[in-house]
């Protein structure tokens, strides 16, 4: 009989011995757990055993896990107990004839789970049993906490490599779209996020979407949907976590259900936000939500270096005065249309007596003026036409993709709103010229003369009419 005992206690520490080998080849906690149970079983064969753990971890789905509930649960007292003294703890059931042990599964920094074996037929655990559990459950728990510290160090070591490879990126770029275009990339891919928007805080109160943020936060209605998140971060200058939405009242940002919004600050200045979005609640991990705030933290100085940019380099090709492209920019972009497109339209304006009407109300009242035709320019024209200051009164449009035709409809319909939209009330003349790949004497030189003679002629005829180049006509 002490043979027997001698023996198996030999092979109970050649286990041990085992397990433990296999723990210390692994960083996986699934692998890790399957061990310890592998190894009870051989040991305990016709016990139940079950394994308590406080972490979510993706574990094989033959494993007996069962998630460690502790609080008002009184059914499962003596595990809890178990799990906070991190002290094996035994329960016997007289009624059922059960006797129930309780393992920690302890590391160095905290408990992990517990393992929960139970005995039947009266069976009352000796202290060797004990024992052999206690160590091996304490093995485990070591294992555990080595692996989780490993997949701790791994994920951290990409998460700065992460925000290294982000900001040296962002700072060797000065353009905000592909800045923008670039973190968004980088978000979907890092955070598994479905939408992602970027919005600036304008000093005037605006809030306004940046382009490159992706299609959802494009829309038309956005900004109404997303005004209350932007005047909470405005006001407490920190980020928003809501796990989720749908459980918000309203529900907004319908059908995504997780959402992150980190602010962008700069020297202590809020310069806007950054909203992702999930259609699964609870997507995002509160590490992901860290990772994101440290992620923006360190890009910020990227997109404000950026907006500077872009700023400076609008002022450079703007007009001051009436905020429309400056002469040269306008030069610029006509010679690169000459050498892409097909053809291209060119529209030269000049408001007519402007010379009265500084007499009469002052150069106060002209600089209005030129200002109101401006801003009916804008108006009556796509995004990809360019409205510049040309010189003086004069201004002037540049079409691209347009023929003559369709120019000179977008001549006459300007020349109609600015007679029923300027206060006091201005006309203007129009002079439209064309170019065509197939012309021989194609230049910048000659659109901008005919259009300067078509206008000339316009002033002869009796202003306020629009009159396209001909030759035959605006050369008589």
């Amino acid at each position: 009989m002490n043979y027997e005992y001698v023996l198996k206690e030999q092979k109970r520490k050649e286990l041990l011995l085992q397990v433990t080998k296999k723990f210390h080849s692994s960083m996986d906690v699934s692998a890790i757990l399957s061990e310890i149970i592998d190894a009870l079983k051989q040991v305990f064969p016709s016990f139940d055993i079950h394994l308590l753990l406080s972490h979510e971890w993706e574990v094989s789905n033959d494993l007996p896990v069962m998630q460690l509930s502790y609080g008002k649960d009184k059914s499962n007292e003596v595990a809890t107990n178990a799990y906070l003294t991190g002290k094996i703890q035994i329960e016997d059931i007289v009624k059922e004839r059960k006797s129930v042990v309780y393992a920690p599964l302890r590391g160095k920094q905290g408990v992990y789970g517990v393992l929960k074996i139970m005995a039947s037929d009266s069976f009352v655990f000796p202290k060797h049993e004990i024992d052999f559990i206690e160590v091996l459950a304490d093995t485990g728990g070591n294992a555990i906490e080595n692996a989780e510290l490993y997949q701790q160090s791994r994920q951290l070591v990409e998460d700065l490599q992460l925000i290294n490879k982000t900001s040296h990126q962002l700072n060797s770029n000065l353009r905000l779209s592909e800045t923008i275009s670039y973190m968004t990339k980088q978000i979907k891919s890092s955070f598994e996020a479905k939408e992602i928007g970027f919005f600036m805080f304008r000093t005037n109160g605006d809030v306004e979407v940046i382009e490159g943020s992706t299609n959802y936060f494009l829309r038309e209605t956005i900004l109404v949907e997303i005004n209350d998140f932007c005047e909470q971060i405005k006001k407490e200058k920190d980020a928003l976590f809501i796990g989720d939405l749908a459980s918000q009242e309203p529900y907004l940002l319908k059908p995504f259900r997780s959402f992150i919004a980190v602010p962008m600050v700069q020297s202590g200045e809020l310069k806007g936000a950054v909203f992702i979005v999930h259609d699964h609640a609870y997507h995002f991990s509160f590490n992901k939500f860290k990772l994101l705030q440290s992620l923006i933290h360190h890009s910020t100085l990227a997109f404000t270096n950026s907006m500077l940019h872009e700023e400076l380099e609008k002022l450079v090709i703007t007009d001051h005065l009436t905020r429309l492209y400056a002469r040269n920019f306008l030069d610029e972009k006509i010679e690169e249309s000459m050498d892409k497109d097909a053809y291209g339209c060119f529209i030269l304006i000049d408001i007519d007596n402007f010379k009265q009407i500084n007499d009469i109300y002052g150069h106060q009242v002209g600089d209005d003026i030129i200002i109101q035709v401006a801003n009916v320019l804008k108006k009556n024209i796509k995004n990809t036409d360019i409205a510049a200051r040309w010189g003086g009164e004069e201004l002037a449009v540049y079409l691209s993709k347009v023929d003559q035709e369709i120019g000179s409809v977008v001549a006459e319909r300007i020349r109609q709103r600015v007679a029923e939209e300027t206060s006091p009330s201005v006309t203007i003349s129009c002079g439209v010229s064309d170019w065509k790949q197939v012309d021989e004497e194609k230049s910048l030189k000659a659109l901008f003369k005919q259009a300067d003679q078509a206008l000339y002629t316009a002033k002869r005829s009796g202003k306020n009419v629009v009159i396209v180049y001909d030759e035959n006509i605006c050369c008589m």
